[in-house]
């Protein structure tokens, strides 16, 4: 077997590998917008107005605070890893255009499901941090080419990998707590309890 053949089995196998993570990603991501890592549900109580000014407060909202807005780019910014690393490296100025609207649009979604689902409430500014984390995401992927250029694509899905074991043992310790999936009070259902989150979850 010629080492070119090597060579393009190898990279099928950790373009395959990257595929697979992005999408565990992509579930935790949903898992943590819409149900903030508790049971998928559905909201009973009225929506929320969505919040169309971003940052500041408005009548229905408070202001923006800075825990959230870096939580939302944090967030994001595996998003702009993978997409950087599976996207096609030639032409990149199409590439980020295409992945910016792509991380665009799945905040848009994520935003209008909690709205439908009543189960938090849609807000401007997550779109735009969400959008900001998935850029500095790509700019990590182009500052990684000109750094490790041949090299890239196997130490980011190394990174990638402790990232994703790091990020399920982080959900498993929260479900298994108090504050996860803990008992609810005598004469409250978990319905009433989920409705309460979603009314306090900043989105």
């Amino acid at each position: 077997m010629s080492a070119g053949v090597v060579v393009g089995r190898a990279r099928t196998l950790t373009r395959a590998w990257l595929v697979a993570l992005f999408g565990a990603y992509l579930a935790l991501l949903v898992w943590l917008v819409l149900w903030k890592l508790h049971l998928p549900w559905v909201g009973t109580g009225e929506r929320q107005a969505p919040k169309l000014v971003p940052f500041v407060a408005t009548a229905e909202n408070g202001p923006s605070q800075p825990s959230e807005v870096l939580g939302n780019v944090l967030v994001f910014v595996p998003f702009g890893v993978y997409l950087g690393l599976l996207a096609p490296a030639r032409a990149w100025w199409r590439t980020w255009g295409r992945a910016v609207g792509v991380v665009a649009l799945t905040s848009i979604g994520l935003e209008a499901a909690q709205y439908l689902l009543a189960v938090g409430s849609a807000d401007v500014t997550d779109v735009l941090t969400n959008t900001a984390g998935g850029v500095v995401g790509l700019a990590v992927v182009a500052l990684a080419r000109a750094v490790l250029r041949g090299r890239t694509t196997a130490v980011l899905a190394g990174l990638c990998t402790v990232g994703t074991v790091v990020a399920l043992l982080a959900v498993a310790a929260f479900v298994t707590s108090d504050v996860g999936y803990g008992s609810v009070p005598d004469g409250v259902t978990r319905h009433q309890v989920m409705d309460r989150v979603a009314r306090d979850a900043p989105g």
